[in-house]
C-alpha cells in the first residue's frame, strides 16, 4: 500500500499534496464545481480530468514561449507535479471584452470589445468575496511592491497574447481570464511565475460565430451541461481524454 500523502491545502477545485521532492507539490484536480463564492455547488464527474489535461496544455505552451510557470509534468489523469511557490494573495484578471462584473459596474453590454486589455486585481479572500482592489491598496498592505506589479502586468499580458491566439485558432473568443502568481527563489533572487491553473474554470470562452458560452458561466447561469462545454474546448484543442465522455453532473444541495 502506498503511503498516505500529506495534504498541504484544499481549495474549491483542487487539492495540494506534499511532493516527492523538496520544493514540489502534487496538484489534484477535483470534480467539484462552485459559483457565487461557493453558494452554488455541484459535482461534475470528469471535470477534474478535463481541467488537468487543459491546464497541462496551456502551461506547457507557456513554457515553450518562455513564460515561467509552476508546471513540471502531468502525473496521471487527475494530478500534476508542480513547483512549490509562495502565492501572491491576488487574483490577476485580464479582460478583453466586457462580461460579468465589469458589465454590471460600467453598464456595458456583455461582449463589448474593450479599448485594450484591462488588468485588474482582486484580493484572495473567500470570506470577503474576493473584492477588487487598486494598486494603491496592494502596495500599502505589502501584498506586492511596484516592481512586482509591473512584472505581474507583463506576465498577464504575455499570457493573454498566447491564450488569445490559441483560442482564436480553434474558433473561440477569449473574453477574460484570471491567473495567480507565485514567488520562487533561486538563491537570494526572487522571481514571479504563473501558478494555480489555466482552464475553462478560470476563463470566459465564447464561440466566435455563435457566442455560445464554453466556460463556467454554463454552470453559473444554468445554460446546459458544463461537461459538454469543457469537452468541446478540449476537443477543439485536441486534448480530449478518450474516457471523459458520457459523464453526468450531480447536484449538491
Amino acid at each position: 500500500m502506498a503511503p498516505r500523502r500529506k495534504k498541504i491545502y484544499e481549495g474549491k477545485a483542487k487539492v495540494l499534496y506534499e511532493g516527492p521532492e523538496p520544493g514540489t507539490l502534487v496538484q489534484y484536480f477535483k470534480d467539484d464545481a462552485t459559483a457565487f463564492n461557493a453558494q452554488k455547488k455541484a459535482t461534475i464527474e470528469g471535470k477534474g480530468v478535463l481541467n488537468n489535461r487543459l491546464s497541462e496544455y496551456f502551461m506547457t505552451g507557456l513554457t515553450n514561449i518562455g513564460v515561467p510557470n509552476h508546471f513540471i509534468r502531468r502525473l496521471n489523469m487527475r494530478e500534476q507535479l508542480i513547483r512549490q511557490v509562495e502565492i501572491v494573495p491576488l487574483e490577476v484578471i485580464v479582460r478583453n471584452f466586457a462580461a460579468g462584473s465589469i458589465s454590471k459596474r460600467l453598464g456595458l453590454d456583455e461582449g463589448t470589445p474593450l479599448p485594450r486589455p484591462i488588468v485588474e486585481y482582486s484580493y484572495k479572500n473567500d470570506a470577503l468575496g474576493d473584492p477588487l482592489v487598486p494598486e494603491e491598496y496592494i502596495i500599502a498592505f505589502g501584498w506586492a511592491n511596484q516592481q512586482d506589479l509591473d512584472d505581474i502586468v507583463s506576465l498577464a499580458l504575455r499570457v493573454n497574447d498566447f491564450l488569445s491566439g490559441v483560442f482564436y485558432g480553434v474558433g473561440i473568443k477569449l473574453i477574460d481570464f484570471k491567473i495567480e502568481i507565485g514567488r520562487v527563489w533561486d538563491g537570494d533572487f526572487m522571481r514571479l511565475i504563473v501558478a494555480d491553473e489555466i482552464s475553462p474554470d478560470s476563463c470566459r470562452l465564447w464561440d466566435i460565430k455563435t457566442n455560445q458560452k464554453l466556460d463556467k458561466d454554463v454552470f453559473r447561469r444554468d445554460l446546459g451541461s458544463l461537461t459538454d462545454a469543457y469537452s468541446e474546448v478540449a476537443r477543439r484543442l485536441g486534448v480530449l481524454p478518450t474516457n471523459a465522455t458520457n459523464i453526468k453532473p450531480t447536484l449538491i444541495n
